[in-house]
């Protein structure tokens, strides 16, 4: 498996999650990184840091960019993308909620299993997310629903960083994110497309 250079994520961008955590959707989008280091492929182990004591599961779409890209029209972000992964946002919420800012809570080593590479589809609000957790489903969200549909958050990245090929972008997490035990079993799947299952243990 090949890290991305560098992994951009979507906060809040699923009205129904940032109900559930108390938060509003942002007016622009809410973005964060989560480092290289934090990438593990399928089958490899999720491991709870001594720190936390509530690692969650945040199950997401995730974009492959392509070709590099920097202030990018809509257009030419979607001609960029590359492919289509699951991704497992996991998260230290109660860090997160410490800390104020989210490097902490989201760059713990094995905290961002990546699925293998799907095709796009040519209307990309028709992408469907679903977590699993022990085999039963705990998230589903389509991108239609996103409050920022992924080339306006991939134009909107690129007025402030370039994109470069084998980046990753995480689009943001569905309602229904909930706390991982060591033993547990994890799997995000992009439907028809990318699937990452992993297990958790303890650290």
């Amino acid at each position: 498996m090949i890290r991305p250079g560098k992994i951009v994520c979507v906060g809040r961008n699923y009205l129904e999650h940032a109900k559930e955590l108390g938060n509003e959707v942002p007016k622009e989008p809410l973005l964060f990184l989560k480092p290289p280091s934090s990438v593990i492929g399928m089958n490899e182990s999720i491991t709870l840091p001594s720190q936390s004591k509530q690692v969650e599961y945040e199950g997401e779409i995730g974009i492959r960019i392509g070709k590099r890209i920097f202030h990018a029209t809509e257009g030419e972000a979607r001609a960029a993308i590359g492919g289509i992964v699951a991704v497992n946002d996991v998260t230290a919420r109660d860090l997160q909620k410490s800390d104020g800012q989210w490097t902490r809570a989201k760059g713990v080593d094995t905290f961002c299993p990546i699925g293998p590479v799907g095709i796009p589809p040519d209307n990309l609000d028709t992408l469907t997310v679903v977590t699993r957790v022990n085999g039963v489903e705990r998230q589903r969200g389509v991108a239609a629903d996103m409050a920022f549909h992924i080339p306006m958050l991939l134009a909107y990245i690129t007025t402030i960083m370039t994109l470069e090929p084998g980046d990753l972008v995480a689009t943001g997490t569905p309602a229904g994110v909930g706390k991982l035990a060591a033993g547990d079993v994890v799997e995000v799947e992009v439907l028809g497309l990318s699937l990452i299952s992993n297990s958790v243990a303890a650290g």
